[in-house]
């Protein structure tokens, strides 16, 4: 597979590429010159699930302003720079893990090798990021638009004015809100360099729209072996960003942990609030650290049978609704008890697992 034999690169405290697990990204929507505002929403993020976070850095204000922000922070930050080298370095010396350039847009070659011997120095790693909408006009007038093909050459050409400065601690982030062609494009990436990839698609949308492209593009990359970090991009909370990539995570078996709760679409069966039922139990177990199945019926006919696969579940009735361990009816509670009852049996599950 393609990430098991990427560069490994260290990221404050975590590491990536080389087959190690892939970590989840997420962006601040915070003015990063507000520190506090920022760091807070980190924290929330923090305990969502995101593994490293990235603040964009436009003003020096802001770049110096990573450093504050950095003290009140537990995971690995990356500074988003564009078109001022003096700004990427301001970042790097206020103690930026990794910085996200366009060498492309930083200007000329003295100002990028500025950049990248601060990055040296340091030893922290440079993502080199191309986006679809930021190609050479060059690339793009050649091919008569915007392709695959134009897209990794671009990649590479930003990569190798890098490599040629003396330094390979990259990160390569390639992007575009055309998913067939990001995917097409990671493949060919992917067999022209062992430099670790973030992968994501850019632009992707709002909750529902953003949520559907990043899982269709991110399941043809990763389940190709491709990709060593990743970012579901949507306009709204960060946190459902974080969210949504540990769902894409654990569905196609690359991460571990947490539980997944699957749930029936409802039918005129149904005689609970199975909708406002499955929404609460979604919310209720994101604090429960536990790597289970919970199942959410919306009838007694087919729930404790649609529920075998499940570790738990809960089916409703008429006012009522049955409790179902391991495929197996434990007991029948009132509706307004369905919820508490399935919080009490998760929080103490591990002890009534070794009774049993």
């Amino acid at each position: 597979m393609y990430r098991d034999n990427t560069r490994i690169v260290k990221i404050g405290d975590r590491m990536i590429g080389g087959g190690n697990p892939i970590l989840i990204q997420s962006m601040t929507n915070t003015r990063t010159e507000d520190v506090a505002a920022t760091a807070a929403q980190i924290e929330r993020l923090e305990a969502a699930g995101c593994d490293i976070i990235r603040c964009a850095a436009p003003t020096m204000e802001a770049a110096q302003a990573l450093g504050e922000i950095k003290k009140r922070i537990h995971i690995p930050l990356v500074a988003d720079i564009h078109f001022d080298y003096r700004l990427a370095i301001a970042a790097i010396e206020a103690g930026a893990d990794k910085i996200r350039i366009n060498p492309g847009n930083i200007g000329s070659t003295e100002r990028v090798r500025a950049v990248v011997d601060a990055a040296k120095e340091r030893g922290i790693p440079i993502r080199v990021g191309v986006n679809s909408g930021s190609l050479e006009k060059e690339i793009v007038e050649r091919d008569h638009g915007v392709t695959a093909e134009g897209i990794v050459e671009s990649a590479l050409r930003q990569t190798a004015v890098i490599e040629d400065m003396g330094y390979d601690n990259l990160v390569i982030s390639i992007k575009s809100s055309d998913v067939l062609m990001c995917a097409k494009a990671h493949e060919l990436l992917a067999k022209k360099t062992d430099h670790p990839l973030h992968v994501g698609i850019t632009e992707a949308g709002t909750l529902l729209s953003g949520n559907i492209k990043s899982a269709i593009g991110l399941g043809l990359i990763l389940s190709q072996g491709i990709g060593d970090t990743i970012r579901v991009s949507l306009t709204g909370d960060p946190r459902e960003e974080v969210k949504s990539a540990k769902l894409i995570l654990r569905t196609l078996g690359l991460r571990k942990g947490g539980i997944e709760v699957v749930s029936c679409p409802t039918c005129g069966r149904t005689r609970i609030d199975l909708i406002g039922l499955a929404n609460q139990v979604e919310e209720m177990v994101e604090d429960i650290p536990l790597d289970l199945k919970v199942a959410v019926m919306g009838c007694v006919v087919n729930g404790p049978g649609e529920a075998k696969e499940a570790d738990i579940g809960i089916a409703g009735g008429i006012g009522e609704g049955l409790l179902i361990r391991k495929g197996e009816v434990v007991r029948k509670v009132p509706e307004s008890e369905l919820l508490n009852t399935l919080r009490d049996e998760l929080l103490h599950w591990e002890a009534r697992e070794g009774r049993q």
